[in-house]
């Protein structure tokens, strides 16, 4: 049971690891669309300050920044058996239910929770996953 911090993701704001295997399943840690260089995906802010954050732009950014960790493990997002979503505002619901559905569908698709919190640790962030992958070790 060893988590790994995988290079050429952004390095986890606390001592956890992106990624922990236990056995044959895999659990990712809460991931945001935040960049190696810590910048997000989704967030734009012009030259006068006013900050646009995009619900689509950072739940696609999510789920494939959750995919390039699950392949540090030999998965993917087909092996996802569980996810736990955390909107800072609901009514961001519909725009990431969408780009969800590019990714999953009802029958291969992992269980769901969505949850709505407060805040997220950095204020340009709209989403944060987190998931649990099962796939056999080699």
């Amino acid at each position: 049971m060893k988590g790994k911090v995988i290079k050429g993701k952004a390095k986890p704001r606390g001592k956890f690891p992106h990624v922990k295997r236990v056995g044959d399943f895999i659990y990712i840690s809460g991931t945001s669309s935040r960049r190696p260089d810590n910048t997000f995906e989704g967030v734009e802010v012009d030259e006068m300050g006013t900050t646009n954050l995009d619900i689509k732009a950072q739940t696609k950014a999510v789920l494939e920044n959750i995919n390039d960790i699950l392949k540090e493990e030999g998965a993917s997002l087909d092996d996802v058996v569980d996810i736990t979503s955390f909107l800072v505002n609901m009514n961001d619901f519909k725009g990431y239910n969408e780009v969800y559905a590019e990714f999953f569908d009802y029958e291969k698709g992992p269980t769901r929770t969505t949850v709505a919190v407060h805040q997220l640790p950095h204020p340009h962030l709209l989403i944060e996953i987190k998931a649990i992958a099962y796939k056999k070790e080699h």
